[in-house]
């Protein structure tokens, strides 16, 4: 980012960690970035009064002094948007920290200035002629190599018109020009501020599910394309491990990977699983179609607020593609602290548990962001938003948690006890909910499958009774309740062991197809309507509490990922042998 015409240049007047006040930069902005000090680090205009500007800094401002030299940029905090991204690992300013020798140092050039990314050359092929009216979202041609996605080069927003001029296919470098529509030269990459949401035609009416690989969301709190989704819970309930299995095997195009003040190891190991993992669809690594925006716990505090709107901006980016794209920020409580901590340091009143007053505010402008969209280019797309939310000692009334849960789709709420009992995914079955059951319900209906709606009431009815009854068998035993009564806690089990549960390291296991997540739960259902007919025959509880279920929770492990048919068989040889007790 370079200023242009006369340098605009201020002083520091007061520095306190992240937040410094600079007075006398002439016609400075909000949301301008200055560079700060001999080292020139990075700040952002947050509030102006009079003469005086108040700035937080995006990296370490150890040896900043008050009375060093600011001078204004002219621009936004920006990312550099184009062929590159897919496989490689950014931090919170997006700037590149694949090619750099160590992740921490202090002294890495703006993603904008990174010689590997200015030097790396890409082959342009064009697909459009010289003389064709273009708009913006038009393709202009693809760039081969630049990830298993086709990487679109799009006429940008705001540039229509006849093109005058089209590069042939040709190795060009990130910012040079690939065509001029009218006047106007459209380079092969994009500066876009972070903070801006790129535009789109309209938001679509229909919803479509996003597969996520994971049987109890996808049968029981599915998430559609487009929507936003959160995942609270407390430590060691098994965020980071789920949200990996979405990165992993979710049927997305593309995937960004935030992470927002986490542990180091867990980013390497997300890094690790996505190097090694290979993508089914396109025969590559599944890093080859995912974006990783790290913003470790041990570093700059204010890049990490930064990050997860670097992260929606690239998804954003190949939305506009025509991708479906999946944001999984991990995790949304830490950039509420840093928010939190900024506030403090900046004398604002704080609200609930010392959070800035805007909080809520800000939570919905993130998860807004997501939607299944017309882009320009006429195609639908979408952007799906996942957050992790990690509430201090587990209590879910604290305010990131109870604001969140007001602007998203779907809650997936860990449940401690589950976690600690281990059944993961730890996903409790009364604190979850999702809000297009309905519609979804609709698109299944539609698309094969009208058993979907029903199947899913009546395990969820089967989990709250057999909840329940579970309760009361504690207070008076198993053995005191009725025999139908007693194959809805035998019913409940089943459900929960060999469905809902899943082993995140089995190659069987790990992922599940729509299909075979439905054939698992009709193997369950039907076992319990056989024991409750049973029961009514004469046949006592006992007997059937006593019988070989051993098949039913192994079919998730014994069948492949995506062997409804083997599943299908064992339910009629497992129906069978119970017939056999009558």
């Amino acid at each position: 980012m370079v200023a242009v015409g006369k340098p605009r240049t201020g002083a520091i007047v007061r520095v306190s960690g992240p937040l410094m006040e600079v007075d006398g930069v002439p016609d400075v902005s909000m949301l301008e970035v200055l560079a700060v000090g001999p080292q020139r680090i990075s700040a952002e205009t947050v509030a102006i009064a009079g003469n005086r500007a108040t700035l937080q800094a995006y990296e370490y401002t150890g040896g900043v002094k008050v009375g060093d030299t600011v001078e204004a940029t002219g621009s936004q905090l920006t990312g550099l948007l184009g062929p590159g991204l897919l496989g490689a690992v950014f931090d919170g300013l997006m700037r590149p920290l694949s090619s750099a020798p160590l992740w921490l140092t202090q002294d890495r050039t703006t993603s904008t200035d990174d010689p590997a990314t200015m030097e790396r050359i890409w082959t342009f092929v064009p697909s459009v002629a010289v003389g064709d009216q273009v708009s913006p979202g038009d393709v202009l041609g693809t760039v081969p190599g630049a990830g298993s996605v086709e990487h679109r080069a799009l006429v940008p927003p705001g540039i229509f018109g006849t093109l005058t001029w089209l590069t042939s296919e040709m190795e060009v470098h990130a910012l040079d020009p690939i065509a001029r529509v009218g006047t106007q030269e459209v380079l092969l990459s994009e500066r876009w501020p972070v903070r801006a949401a790129r535009p789109f035609r309209d938001r679509t009416a229909g919803v479509v599910p996003l597969h996520t690989g994971q049987r109890v969301l996808d049968l029981m709190y599915p998430l559609a394309r487009g929507a936003a989704a959160a995942v609270p819970g407390g430590f060691g309930t098994g965020k980071t491990m789920m949200l990996q299995q979405i990165a992993k095997w979710s049927d997305a195009d593309v995937i960004v990977y935030v992470g927002c003040g986490e542990r180091g190891n867990e980013m390497a190991d997300v890094l690790d699983g996505l190097s090694q993992l290979v993508d089914e669809r396109t025969g590559g690594k599944l890093i080859d179609r995912t974006v990783i925006i790290a913003n470790t716990s041990n570093m700059p505090m204010m890049a990490r607020e930064a990050s997860i709107y670097t992260g929606i901006c690239v998804a954003e980016y190949y939305r506009d593609m025509g991708y479906d794209v999946v944001v999984i920020a991990d995790s949304t409580s830490r950039w509420a602290e840093a928010l939190r901590e900024f506030a403090n340091r900046n004398g604002d009143l704080p609200a609930e548990e010392g959070y800035p007053a805007n909080l809520a505010s800000e939570l919905a402008a993130f998860y807004e962001r997501a939607g299944r969209v017309t882009t320009l280019g006429g195609q639908t797309a979408s952007v799906t938003v996942i957050g992790a939310v990690s509430p201090p000692g587990g209590d879910m009334t604290e305010p990131v948690t109870t604001d969140t849960q007001r602007f998203v789709r779907c809650l997936w709420l860990l449940d401690r006890d589950l976690a600690y009992s281990r059944h993961y995914p730890a996903v409790s079955w009364t604190g979850s909910f999702t809000r297009d059951e309905e519609a979804l319900g609709r698109w299944h209906t539609a698309n094969g499958d009208p058993g979907w709606a029903p199947r899913r009431a009546r395990a969820a009815a089967l989990l709250a009774e057999a909840d329940r009854l579970g309760d009361l068998a504690e207070i008076i035993g198993a053995n005191s309740l009725p025999g139908h009564e007693r194959m809805v806690l035998l019913g409940g089990r089943l459900l929960r062991d060999g469905v809902l549960m899943q082993n995140a390291l089995s190659p069987n296991d790990g992922f599940c197809s729509a299909e075979k997540g439905a054939a698992l739960l009709d193997l369950v259902l039907d076992v319990v309507d056989t024991c409750q007919q049973l029961v009514e025959r004469g046949v006592s509880a006992t007997t059937i509490e006593q019988a070989d279920h051993g098949p039913v929770l192994r079919a998730r492990e014994e069948t492949g990922p995506a062997d409804a048919a083997g599943v299908a068989s064992r339910r009629a040889d497992v129906v069978r042998k119970l017939e056999e007790l009558s």
